[in-house]
Protein backbone atom coordinates (compact mmCIF):
# COMPACT_ATOMS: atom_id res chain seq x y z
CA UNK A 1 0.00 0.00 0.00
CA UNK A 2 1.30 3.70 -1.58
CA UNK A 3 1.39 6.35 1.10
CA UNK A 4 -0.96 8.30 -1.61
CA UNK A 5 -3.66 5.73 -1.33
CA UNK A 6 -2.89 5.44 2.31
CA UNK A 7 -3.87 9.18 2.91
CA UNK A 8 -6.48 8.97 0.85
CA UNK A 9 -7.96 6.43 2.93
CA UNK A 10 -7.19 8.50 6.26
CA UNK A 11 -8.99 11.26 4.20
CA UNK A 12 -12.10 9.40 3.34
CA UNK A 13 -12.66 7.87 6.81
CA UNK A 14 -11.80 11.63 8.68
CA UNK A 15 -14.75 13.10 6.46
CA UNK A 16 -16.85 10.43 7.14
CA UNK A 17 -16.75 10.22 10.85
CA UNK A 18 -16.29 13.71 10.79
CA UNK A 19 -14.04 14.26 14.11
CA UNK A 20 -14.86 17.78 14.70
CA UNK A 21 -18.72 17.40 13.81
CA UNK A 22 -18.43 14.95 16.49
CA UNK A 23 -16.67 17.14 18.58
CA UNK A 24 -19.36 19.41 18.20
CA UNK A 25 -22.47 16.83 18.98
CA UNK A 26 -20.36 15.92 21.78
CA UNK A 27 -20.04 19.65 23.39
CA UNK A 28 -23.79 19.97 23.04
CA UNK A 29 -25.18 16.38 24.82
CA UNK A 30 -22.58 16.64 27.35
CA UNK A 31 -22.89 20.10 28.18
CA UNK A 32 -25.28 19.04 31.62
CA UNK A 33 -23.63 16.05 32.29
CA UNK A 34 -20.68 16.24 35.46
CA UNK A 35 -17.22 17.29 34.16
CA UNK A 36 -16.09 13.56 35.54
CA UNK A 37 -18.56 11.60 33.50
CA UNK A 38 -17.24 13.31 29.89
CA UNK A 39 -14.43 11.07 29.41
CA UNK A 40 -16.27 7.90 30.34
CA UNK A 41 -18.81 9.36 27.64
CA UNK A 42 -16.24 10.06 25.38
CA UNK A 43 -14.73 6.56 25.15
CA UNK A 44 -17.76 4.32 25.36
CA UNK A 45 -19.03 6.33 22.38
CA UNK A 46 -15.62 5.95 20.82
CA UNK A 47 -15.85 2.39 21.18
CA UNK A 48 -19.15 1.28 20.21
CA UNK A 49 -18.84 3.50 17.03
CA UNK A 50 -16.05 1.67 16.38
CA UNK A 51 -17.17 -1.72 16.90
CA UNK A 52 -19.78 -1.11 14.62
CA UNK A 53 -17.51 0.01 11.66
CA UNK A 54 -15.02 -2.95 12.78
CA UNK A 55 -17.96 -5.09 12.22
CA UNK A 56 -18.35 -3.59 8.83
CA UNK A 57 -15.19 -3.63 7.66
CA UNK A 58 -15.13 -7.48 8.57
CA UNK A 59 -18.57 -8.85 7.54
CA UNK A 60 -19.89 -6.48 5.15
CA UNK A 61 -18.62 -7.63 1.69
CA UNK A 62 -19.65 -11.03 3.06
CA UNK A 63 -23.41 -9.55 3.81
CA UNK A 64 -23.33 -7.88 0.10
CA UNK A 65 -22.34 -11.28 -1.10
CA UNK A 66 -25.55 -13.14 0.48
CA UNK A 67 -27.36 -10.48 -0.93
CA UNK A 68 -25.85 -11.02 -4.66
CA UNK A 69 -24.98 -7.49 -4.57
CA UNK A 70 -21.97 -6.61 -6.65
CA UNK A 71 -19.08 -4.43 -4.40
CA UNK A 72 -18.53 -2.38 -7.89
CA UNK A 73 -22.81 -1.88 -7.50
CA UNK A 74 -22.11 -0.84 -3.50
CA UNK A 75 -19.30 1.30 -4.46
CA UNK A 76 -21.01 3.37 -7.36
CA UNK A 77 -24.20 3.72 -5.28
CA UNK A 78 -21.85 4.86 -1.70
CA UNK A 79 -19.79 6.94 -4.08
CA UNK A 80 -23.10 8.94 -4.94
CA UNK A 81 -24.24 9.30 -1.59
CA UNK A 82 -20.95 10.49 -0.21
CA UNK A 83 -20.80 12.85 -2.77
CA UNK A 84 -24.48 14.28 -1.59
CA UNK A 85 -23.22 14.00 2.23
CA UNK A 86 -20.15 16.00 1.06
CA UNK A 87 -22.51 18.74 -1.04
CA UNK A 88 -24.42 19.04 2.37
CA UNK A 89 -21.23 19.78 4.47
CA UNK A 90 -20.73 22.16 1.92
CA UNK A 91 -23.61 23.96 1.50
CA UNK A 92 -24.56 23.51 5.19
CA UNK A 93 -27.85 22.11 4.69
CA UNK A 94 -29.70 18.61 5.24
CA UNK A 95 -28.81 15.97 7.82
CA UNK A 96 -25.35 15.79 7.42
CA UNK A 97 -24.98 19.11 8.89
CA UNK A 98 -27.89 18.71 11.38
CA UNK A 99 -26.90 17.28 14.52
CA UNK A 100 -28.99 14.44 15.79
CA UNK A 101 -30.86 15.11 19.55
CA UNK A 102 -30.54 13.06 22.56
CA UNK A 103 -33.59 11.45 23.05
CA UNK A 104 -34.69 11.34 26.65
CA UNK A 105 -33.82 8.53 28.92
CA UNK A 106 -31.43 7.27 26.69
CA UNK A 107 -27.62 7.35 26.80
CA UNK A 108 -25.82 9.79 24.84
CA UNK A 109 -22.98 7.75 24.26
CA UNK A 110 -24.85 5.38 22.30
CA UNK A 111 -27.36 7.86 20.55
CA UNK A 112 -26.28 10.35 19.16
CA UNK A 113 -22.25 9.62 19.67
CA UNK A 114 -21.77 6.59 18.97
CA UNK A 115 -24.83 6.17 16.02
CA UNK A 116 -24.85 8.14 13.84
CA UNK A 117 -21.94 10.56 14.47
CA UNK A 118 -19.35 8.02 14.57
CA UNK A 119 -20.87 5.37 13.06
CA UNK A 120 -22.53 7.33 10.48
CA UNK A 121 -23.89 5.64 7.16
CA UNK A 122 -21.13 7.48 5.37
CA UNK A 123 -18.13 6.08 7.49
CA UNK A 124 -20.34 2.36 7.31
CA UNK A 125 -20.43 2.84 3.28
CA UNK A 126 -16.47 3.87 3.66
CA UNK A 127 -15.05 1.37 5.37
CA UNK A 128 -16.94 -1.27 3.30
CA UNK A 129 -15.51 0.55 -0.01
CA UNK A 130 -12.18 0.49 1.42
CA UNK A 131 -12.08 -3.26 2.57
CA UNK A 132 -12.90 -5.16 -1.03
CA UNK A 133 -11.84 -8.04 -0.85
CA UNK A 134 -11.10 -8.60 -4.46
CA UNK A 135 -8.84 -5.08 -4.57
CA UNK A 136 -7.27 -5.68 -0.83
CA UNK A 137 -4.91 -7.72 0.07
CA UNK A 138 -5.46 -8.98 4.05
CA UNK A 139 -2.59 -7.36 4.74
CA UNK A 140 -4.18 -3.87 3.08
CA UNK A 141 -7.14 -4.44 4.73
CA UNK A 142 -5.29 -4.55 8.39
CA UNK A 143 -3.72 -1.56 7.39
CA UNK A 144 -6.90 -0.12 6.65
CA UNK A 145 -8.46 -1.29 9.85
CA UNK A 146 -5.20 0.23 11.78
CA UNK A 147 -5.84 4.42 9.88
CA UNK A 148 -9.59 3.25 10.82
CA UNK A 149 -8.14 2.97 14.79
CA UNK A 150 -6.40 6.41 14.49
CA UNK A 151 -9.37 8.14 13.22
CA UNK A 152 -11.30 6.92 15.99
CA UNK A 153 -8.69 7.96 18.90
CA UNK A 154 -8.34 11.22 17.07
CA UNK A 155 -12.14 11.16 17.63
CA UNK A 156 -11.68 10.23 20.86
CA UNK A 157 -8.76 12.86 21.77
CA UNK A 158 -11.20 15.48 19.93
CA UNK A 159 -13.97 14.67 22.75
CA UNK A 160 -12.00 14.78 25.55
CA UNK A 161 -10.35 18.34 24.56
CA UNK A 162 -13.91 19.05 23.71
CA UNK A 163 -14.10 22.60 25.50
CA UNK A 164 -11.39 24.21 25.18
CA UNK A 165 -10.85 23.51 21.18
CA UNK A 166 -14.64 24.79 20.94
CA UNK A 167 -13.69 27.81 22.52
CA UNK A 168 -10.27 27.91 20.66
CA UNK A 169 -12.07 27.41 16.87
CA UNK A 170 -15.29 28.76 17.95
CA UNK A 171 -18.88 28.41 15.79
CA UNK A 172 -17.11 30.00 13.23
CA UNK A 173 -13.87 27.72 12.53
CA UNK A 174 -15.94 24.53 13.43
CA UNK A 175 -18.12 25.08 10.00
CA UNK A 176 -15.17 26.22 8.17
CA UNK A 177 -13.68 22.89 8.96
CA UNK A 178 -16.63 20.92 8.23
CA UNK A 179 -17.01 22.59 4.62
CA UNK A 180 -13.34 21.61 3.31
CA UNK A 181 -14.26 18.52 4.44
CA UNK A 182 -16.69 17.79 2.71
CA UNK A 183 -15.01 19.44 -0.64
CA UNK A 184 -12.17 16.72 0.01
CA UNK A 185 -15.80 14.04 0.70
CA UNK A 186 -17.07 14.78 -2.88
CA UNK A 187 -13.56 14.51 -4.68
CA UNK A 188 -12.84 11.27 -3.55
CA UNK A 189 -16.37 10.16 -3.50
CA UNK A 190 -16.05 10.76 -7.32
CA UNK A 191 -12.56 8.89 -7.49
CA UNK A 192 -14.52 6.18 -5.47
CA UNK A 193 -17.91 5.93 -8.61
CA UNK A 194 -15.08 6.46 -11.29
CA UNK A 195 -13.21 3.74 -10.51
CA UNK A 196 -16.70 1.64 -9.92
CA UNK A 197 -18.15 2.75 -13.44
CA UNK A 198 -14.97 1.36 -14.96
CA UNK A 199 -15.48 -1.57 -13.44
CA UNK A 200 -18.70 -2.14 -14.52
CA UNK A 201 -18.02 -1.49 -17.95
CA UNK A 202 -14.95 -3.27 -18.35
Amino acid sequence: MNFELLLSEFLLLVATIDPIGTLSIFVGVTGKAAKEDRPRIALKATLIGGAVLLAFLILGQFVLGALDVRLESFQLGGGIILFLLGLQMVFGVGPAVEPPKPEAGHDVAVFPLALPSIASPGSILAVVILTDNHRFTVFEQTITAVVLVVVLALCYVLMLLANPIHRLIGDTGGTIIVKVMGLLLCALATENCIDAIQKLWS
